[in-house]
């Protein structure tokens, strides 16, 4: 393959990955996570919400071997925007990587303590996992709606698990869902 074939191929995939990873914040902002959901809608609520919609989208695209590099390029693309996202509400230059030490911590605490019901469909355990992490750790969450929250996520991996692998690979997951009620 040329150069000028390779950049064309990689500039294509930056363009999807770019188009899933709007779809994924898009979906993340769905007000009933924070009305009905518990998550506070402070940064560390938002950061929160994008945890949960990653978690849903990569238990989709885990286990695709046409989709692992995909699923990795989303993941980057994620640390990229909290790295971003920091340096914007002006934390210091030097102080970015040691917080995005502590948020990839705390993302893939979420992965190991979300995915495992997420990916069974299991609201019950979502919620009991959800109930001890996200929301008890979130200043101003509310564990008591934990079950709401993971009835939520739960729908919301049902509608990833729906798509065709051709779908994702054109760069798109969903439109973001009406807001429903819990």
């Amino acid at each position: 393959m040329g150069i000028l074939a390779r950049f064309r191929r990689d500039r294509l995939n930056r363009q999807i990955v770019d188009q899933l990873w709007d779809q994924v914040v898009a979906a993340a902002r769905d007000p009933v996570r924070f009305t009905e959901g518990g998550l506070p809608d402070t940064l560390e609520g938002r950061f929160e919400a994008l945890s949960l919609e990653m978690i849903a989208v990569l238990n989709r695209l885990s286990g695709q071997p046409d989709l692992k590099a995909l699923s990795q390029d989303l993941v980057d693309r994620f640390m990229t925007d909290i790295d971003h996202s920091m340096r914007e509400v002006g934390i210091s230059y030097l102080a970015v990587p040691k917080r995005m030490r502590k948020f990839a911590a705390r993302f893939y605490t979420r992965v190991r303590d979300c995915q495992p019901a997420m990916a069974e469909g299991d609201e019950e355990r979502l919620a009991d996992a959800l109930a001890r992490t996200v929301l008890a750790e979130a200043v101003g969450g509310r564990p008591d709606a934990a079950a709401a929250l993971a009835h939520h996520m739960i729908r919301q991996q049902a509608r990833y698990v729906a798509l065709a692998n051709e779908q994702i690979l054109a760069g798109s997951l969903l439109e973001p869902p009406e807001t429903e009620t819990l």
